[in-house]
């Protein structure tokens, strides 16, 4: 079985004959078996030659940087091997013709709404007086569909995220400050988190886009951009519900993380490195959890669920089955 390594000790990154070796300054070294690989991340200061990014591209194995305060950098994307000319001329055509953009890029947001609604729905089932909020999502999600491009699109998403950070605070059993999302850089313990959470998300869906033939800087929800792999910014919309605001939530409610986990430095939060460790071991874990596929009607992970969402999007890029986004139906 293929796992993904997580290497936060700091030295120098080389092939060793058919392995990956992280060899520590004090000498003390880790083996990788690239056989059993599916791809790196990288937290610590590390160095590294052409010949092992050569021996990790040749393996198709993918590599994720992280700085020191645990902010995505960049990947190291290898030369891809499932190359389709005809899917590249279907995935662009898609993304030029403005029509058919916007058919994917709501059921983007229909998708990732319909997750983010149920997720407030669960606390409300269970205690949380939410019952405004549920109003006021099911009122935004009914514009989804009469939004005619794609910025309007993107302000009703806007306006859906504005209405549900008004319930964490409701939600999470800790003392927090949140109302707003602050990005770059984040200045509380929730932003920070969500931060750390969707780069992991983003580095997910980014590995699982490599194995399709998916050009992953084309997107549709997104903009295309030289500086990005868009593409993999409209996959983890779907899932960010469900592997970042549910962790998240379940990470602070049973105390695993609280505020000594964080240091603060002129008004930017970032994670303690034990803390960082914490939260990808619970990630890792979701990611592996499996659930019972209704039309499959086998048990597949959560990590398998955004390779089907790459294979569904092909499909409909490809006219053989209209894309529907994926859903929480459990």
């Amino acid at each position: 079985m293929v796992e993904s390594y997580y290497l936060f000790s700091s030295g120098e990154l080389k092939r060793k004959d058919n392995v990956v070796r992280m060899t520590a300054p004090d000498g003390r070294f880790k083996d990788i078996k690239i056989e059993m690989t599916r791809d790196i991340y990288l937290f610590g200061e590390t160095s590294m030659n052409t010949k092992c990014l050569n021996f990790l591209s040749t393996n198709k194995i993918p590599m994720h940087l992280f700085n020191y305060y645990g902010y995505y950098t960049g990947s190291f994307y290898p030369k891809e091997v499932n190359i389709s000319g005809n899917l590249l001329i279907r995935q662009v055509e898609h993304y030029t013709d403005e029509t058919r953009r916007l058919i994917i890029a709501k059921e983007i947001i229909y998708s990732a709404s319909y997750n983010i609604y149920r997720n407030v729905r669960y606390y409300h089932q269970r205690g949380k007086d939410l019952e405004t909020q549920l109003d006021q999502l099911k009122a935004l999600r009914k514009l989804i569909s009469r939004a005619k491009n794609i910025q309007e699109l993107m302000g009703i998403e806007g306006n859906i995220h504005q209405v549900y950070y008004t319930c964490w605070a409701i939600v999470v059993n800790q003392k927090i400050d949140f109302q707003k999302r602050v990005k770059r850089p984040p200045d509380n313990m929730i932003n920070t988190l969500i931060s750390f959470l969707n780069s992991l998300v983003y580095t997910s869906c980014l590995s699982e886009i490599y194995v399709s033939q998916l050009n992953p800087t084309i997107s549709y929800l997104h903009s295309a951009s030289d500086r990005r792999f868009s593409l993999s910014l409209d996959i983890a919309e779907i899932f960010k519900p469900i592997l970042v605001d549910r962790l998240i939530f379940s990470l602070l409610n049973k105390k695993v993380i609280s505020e000594s986990d964080f240091d603060t430095e002129s008004n930017f939060c970032y994670l303690k490195k034990n803390a960082q460790q914490k939260i990808l071991k619970a990630y890792n874990e979701r990611l592996e959890k499996t659930i019972k596929h209704r039309e499959l009607k086998r048990h597949i992970s959560y990590r398998h669920l955004m390779r089907l969402e790459c294979y569904k999007l092909i499909k409909h890029l490809m006219n053989d089955k209209n894309y529907e986004g994926f859903k929480i139906w459990w």
